[in-house]
């Protein structure tokens, strides 16, 4: 059955300002080229765009001639800003951008977990206003959309933050907070981790793949699975609570309300500090296990380069202090224990023994080759980002270590890659769903 005429109408309009939206200012000739419309259609469509206040002229294209022909049409871009917001345990980021992802304002807030409930959610709220101002001064427009990336559980039947142990209590009450100063705007939460993978599958490291698995290394760990297209909430939107993940290394199980004891243990910003305090690499003064983590694996990655290492290829056993020194000389192993008094060729010598940080980066990887093994197992994703803080820290080194720690372990071909948007990805993954959202109203048709 075909389409009436005012559904044709609504699916030629959305399409026009899709292709807008990600290639930016076209000619009505443009247009007709990339959406195949007859150049009536074209023409009625633009009109009725820019009638609506939706598109504009922005200026005319150099390769057309002088007329209607040569006018370059852009999406309003001022008619409403969005808001992003990245909560975590003790800081606020925020950025707010026009219609169309500009950034015009942004900024940050440290909250110390000396702050009380109260003081914690108005130091937030008050950045989100002092952003805002500052986007407005800039151009922007009413703030229409808030988008808004936190730790822990979001209820699929309300769409809301659950109540979880180890959190803020100020984490929940700040989306109230920010909807009561905003009473306009709409506003709405996801997990970070969800929202890192959907800025990795736009912008990063999944760009050109319909099923991947985000692994979230910071202060803590998680998941988000995307599936043929779409990300997987689960029954409960407890989808990748990969903290949980009872792995042998640990000093025991993990509890329904402690993931203590579980693969949180292995790999969460605390587990590693520890680590790399074992290993001799942590600086006098250091303090905070979150981003003095990722401090820490990303010196380890420049003192391995420095060194000329890479990877032992030696795989130690999780959590084993004496096996992390058993590593100490990896790749030549057992073949060292009969160099002594060896006086062939220079070429021929053993590699030097690997260095604190080498060694240092290859118990990380098998830490976190466990959890990545076993949602490779039950998912097969064909492919692996590590995220968070630690996993960008980490880079291509821990990432192609953890691939080959993988290789040995399962076979299931999976690469493993580094974020490449880093700590940027809660805001970028918060920044879509807004703009998605804002651009589903505004763009909607009107009735006539």
């Amino acid at each position: 059955m075909p389409a009436s005429p005012s559904t044709a109408r609504a699916i030629n309009d959305r399409l026009a300002l899709t292709l807008l939206q990600q290639e930016g200012a076209l000619t009505a000739g443009q247009l007709k080229q990339l959406t195949g419309l007859s150049r009536p259609t074209v023409a009625d469509l633009v009109e009725r765009l820019t009638a609506s206040g939706l598109i504009a002229v922005v200026g005319e294209s150099g390769e057309q001639r002088r007329g209607p022909n040569a006018r370059l049409y852009g999406i309003v871009a001022d008619r409403a800003c969005l808001a992003a917001l990245d909560i975590r345990t003790e800081s606020v980021s925020v950025l707010v951008s026009d219609l169309v992802g500009r950034v015009l304002a942004e900024g940050s807030v440290p909250v110390g977990p000396e702050a009380g409930e109260a003081a914690a959610v108005e130091q937030a709220v008050a950045l989100v206003e002092r952003t805002a101002t500052k986007a407005a001064a800039s151009g922007g427009g009413r703030l229409h959309t808030v988008g808004i990336g936190a730790p822990g559980l979001i209820d699929p039947a309300s769409g809301e933050l659950r109540d979880s142990a180890g959190l803020p209590a100020w984490h929940r009450r700040l989306v109230a907070a920010v909807q009561e100063r905003f009473p306009q705007a709409r506003v709405s939460v996801e997990n970070e981790t969800n929202l890192a993978a959907l800025a990795e599958q736009r912008e990063g490291a999944a760009r050109d793949r319909d099923t991947f698995v985000l692994l979230w290394l910071g202060h803590g760990c998680g998941a988000a699975v995307v599936l043929d297209g779409s990300l997987r909430r689960g029954a409960s939107g407890g989808t990748g609570e990969i903290g949980f993940l009872p792995v042998p290394g640990t000093p025991g199980l993990p509890s329904a309300t402690d993931c203590a004891g579980g693969y949180h243990s292995l790999v969460a910003a605390a587990a590693i500090t520890e680590l790399a305090e074992r290993h001799g690499l942590l600086p006098a003064g250091s303090t905070g296990p979150g981003p003095a983590a990722a401090a820490l694996v990303g010196a380890a990655v420049r003192g391995a380069g420095e060194g000329g290492e890479f990877s032992s290829g030696r795989r130690e056993t999780v959590g084993d202090p004496s096996a992390t020194q058993a590593g100490a000389y990896a790749v030549c192993g057992d073949r060292r224990a009969g160099a002594a008094g060896h006086d062939g060729p220079a070429d021929d010598r053993p590699p030097a023994p690997a260095s604190a940080e080498a060694r240092f980066l290859d118990v990380l990887a098998d830490r976190v080759a466990v959890g990545v093994a076993a949602v490779v197992a039950v998912l097969d994703p064909g492919r692996v980002v590590l995220g968070g803080e630690i996993g960008a820290a980490g880079g291509d080194a821990l990432a192609t270590r953890v691939e080959e720690r993988l290789r040995r372990m399962s076979p299931l071909a999976t690469e493993v890659r580094a974020s490449a948007l880093g700590g940027e990805a809660v805001l970028r993954g918060a920044l879509l769903t807004a703009r998605e959202r804002a651009q589903d109203e505004l763009f909607a048709p009107r009735e006539r």
